[in-house]
């Protein structure tokens, strides 16, 4: 029989590519999102992963459909961006619901089925943004800092199930969730303009990053494969990126984070 997978957030950008490439190979795939995406291949749910209701019966209805859930992508996500003095509280938490929790609701439902089978894979889209912390998208960053602790931790948790587990780190990427940034300006004034101009240099570095079709193809290609690598970085680049994070002292790393996201 061939492989079922999930994927979260498959309506547009990296999540559709991925549920493209993965429907490419023979993988049977159910997308999970608010708003489903015409995609030959591809079965649409409409799930919210903030409802941990609808992500129980999403995921119960693919496994009474196909007997087996082989692959879940956790992919669901978006940004926002502000000084953390003008953001309100629950702007934060609505973020860490949708990047953090919503992944976590996720995987709660499919492991009960994989954990039976013996055996299944688990990829949670994380981002360079989790191993270097950005100045104005804090909440952001936490939130794939947080995704990056889940999977690293959940992987030794699940391994003797036959169940693997792993994050992959996009960097820069040609996407609608630019545009779709939830921006807070408030106290850019009294921030000497640093909010905007930090928040003008990610956008566009992500207008000219790698298209979501490579990116996709890289996440398929991870979720398809039995590697045991709890981490993974797309673009020779951001590898280096993630790289110096390790060899720099953290003094050092902030600073050079702060001249090009803070200046």
């Amino acid at each position: 029989m061939g492989k079922v997978a999930v994927v979260t957030g498959a309506s547009s950008g990296i999540g559709l590519e991925c549920a493209r490439e993965l429907a490419a190979r023979g993988v049977s795939v159910y997308d999970f999102s608010r708003r489903g995406a015409d995609l030959p291949g591809v079965k649409h749910i409409s799930c919210d992963v903030t409802d941990e209701d609808a992500v129980n019966a999403a995921v119960k209805a693919v496994f009474d459909r196909e007997g087996r859930i082989d692959i879940l992508v956790s992919n669901a996500g978006y940004g926002i961006s502000g000084a953390v003095e003008f953001t309100d509280v629950a702007d934060a938490e609505k973020q860490l619901n949708v990047n953090l929790f919503g992944c976590i609701r996720t995987v709660h439902a499919v492991l009960p089925y994989m954990r039976a089978a013996g055996c299944g894979r688990i990829v949670c889209t994380s981002s360079v943004a989790a191993v270097v912390p950005i100045p104005f998208q804090t909440y952001y960053s936490v939130s794939k800092a947080a995704v990056n602790s889940f999977v690293m931790a959940l992987a030794n948790e699940v391994r003797p199930y036959g169940i693997t587990v792993c994050g992959v780190m996009p960097g820069d990427i040609r996407t609608g969730f630019t545009d779709s940034r939830n921006k807070n300006t408030a106290g850019d004034s009294e921030y000497g303009g640093r909010i905007s101009r930090s928040v003008s240099t990610m956008e566009k570095d992500e207008r000219g990053g790698m298209p979501a079709s490579k990116a996709g193809r890289f996440i398929a290609s991870v979720a398809t494969k039995n590697g045991h690598k709890p981490l993974y970085t797309i673009g020779f680049g951001y590898k280096c990126a993630v790289l110096l994070t390790k060899l720099l002292p953290a003094r050092a790393l902030n600073r050079l984070i702060g001249a090009i996201y803070s200046k």
